[in-house]
């Protein structure tokens, strides 16, 4: 039951992949400009540029080839940023850096977030309640890079405890300011929704009726009170993990962090499509993974949503 559960998402993942492959290819054919736009190219030699890159082609055989290629882990080569580089070669570098730091940021935001809201609910109508909310107010309502601009210049330029620029050579020291920046979003995000959802929890029938049984401590909170309150805060975690993942351009900017948002905004400014393409498939491919994740988790939370799919 669960091996099948599995495979319909896994099969639903796919097919919704192939047509945001093809709405993406679609959009990039109907953009204004052209990826040649070099005032000293003369016409002749603009189309033996189309006819080398095969973009002189109908739209549906250029997709058909470009889908094929992509299968094969091909995303073809850049027109403008870097002329004729392999794609794979451009971001090979640049993703790894955006996924370490924003997973860093998402496992630092979604574990204080968990806590502060256990707090503020467990605590409730007290002042580590208020302490907790007035954190989840400040994190979502100041933007990532005010942060970053914050603790750049005190951890970096007044105490020098961690570098104020990104390094490969102090990865993990360079890592660490940036991560904290884009953590603050996530943090305050899910410690409002763990708060709201533990208290609607713990005020519920089904909690007295397990005290009434002599459950009690940690595993009353834990078995059975957080257990339930996982699926809408696991709900807001996962678009937040994508965000993170694929990197803030603004935090990138400030600490210099050579990343997967400068090269796409290049790309864009410079109408090189397979670039666009590419990282935009790439964004797609994370969000519906890490939803795929999320949905399997749902029926391993609480099987009554798998059972509920299964019988659709």
């Amino acid at each position: 039951m669960v091996k099948k559960y599995t495979l319909k998402r896994i099969l639903t993942s796919f097919l919704t992949l192939l047509a945001i492959l093809f709405v993406l290819f679609l959009l990039m054919q109907l953009m204004p400009g052209s990826p040649f736009n070099d005032e000293k190219l003369s016409s002749d030699q603009r189309e033996l540029l189309y006819a080398k890159y095969g973009l002189d082609q109908p739209v549906i055989v250029q997709f058909f080839r470009y889908a094929a290629n992509m299968l094969r882990g091909d995303l073809g080569v850049s027109y403008n940023i870097s002329k004729n580089t392999p794609i794979s070669q451009l971001i090979q570098t640049r993703l790894p850096i955006s996924i370490g730091i924003g997973g860093a940021a998402v496992t630092i935001g979604a574990i204080v977030g968990l806590l502060l809201g256990l707090l503020a609910a467990l605590k409730h109508d007290t002042i580590w309640d208020s302490l907790a909310t007035i954190i989840s107010v400040i994190g979502v309502s100041v933007p990532s890079y005010v942060f970053a601009l914050a603790l750049s210049y005190y951890f970096g330029f007044k105490l020098r405890w961690f570098p104020m620029l990104f390094s490969t050579k102090t990865l993990y020291a360079s890592s660490v300011l940036p991560s904290i920046s884009l953590s603050m979003f996530t943090m305050a995000s899910i410690a409002r929704f763990t708060r709201s959802e533990m208290l609607e929890v713990l005020g519920s029938e089904y909690m007295l009726l397990a005290e009434s049984k002599g459950i009690s401590g940690s595993a009353l909170i834990f078995r059975h009170a957080l257990r339930n309150a996982l699926i809408p805060i696991i709900t807001v975690l996962a678009p937040l993990v994508v965000d993170l993942m694929t990197g803030s351009l603004v935090v990138e900017k400030i600490f210099a962090i050579p990343g997967v948002g400068s090269l796409l905004v290049n790309a864009i400014q410079s109408n090189d499509y397979n670039v666009v393409i590419a990282l935009s498939f790439i964004y797609s491919a994370l969000y519906i993974g890490i939803m795929l994740v999320v949905d399997i988790l749902y029926g391993v939370i609480d099987p009554r949503i798998r059972l509920a799919k299964e019988g659709d």
